[in-house]
């Protein structure tokens, strides 16, 4: 059964387009770095326009299994490339309004 990561934030306004551009590089390196995210199953990338906080962000990563999600995770963390996107990343995001969900598959 499938496992996904479910992370949700909020952008600043006044950082939107630098989060878009980010987000579009994200996108390139993970196509041009296939073997980096063999795990990945599929990568999905929502923003909330109903309910809740709109304009929350929320990214829906699926893996395998956790042991996949795990494998998938280590290497991304000592791949310097990815982790300076990440840390870019961090940047763009109100940080009190991070969060992140496993979910399990039921049927």
């Amino acid at each position: 059964m499938s496992v996904f990561v479910v992370e949700t934030y909020v952008v600043a306004p006044e950082k939107r387009e630098k989060f878009k551009s980010l987000m579009q590089r994200l996108f390139e390196y993970k196509e041009e770095n296939a073997k980096l995210f063999k795990e990945v199953r599929s990568f999905k990338l929502f923003t909330q326009v109903f309910g809740g906080i709109a304009g929350t962000y929320i990214e829906m990563w699926e893996f395998g299994s956790m042991a996949d999600l795990e494998k998938c995770w280590e290497r991304e963390n000592r791949d310097e490339r990815f982790m300076r996107i990440h840390q870019e990343f961090l940047q763009l995001i109100e940080p009190a309004t991070f969060s992140m969900k496993m979910w399990n598959s039921v049927m």
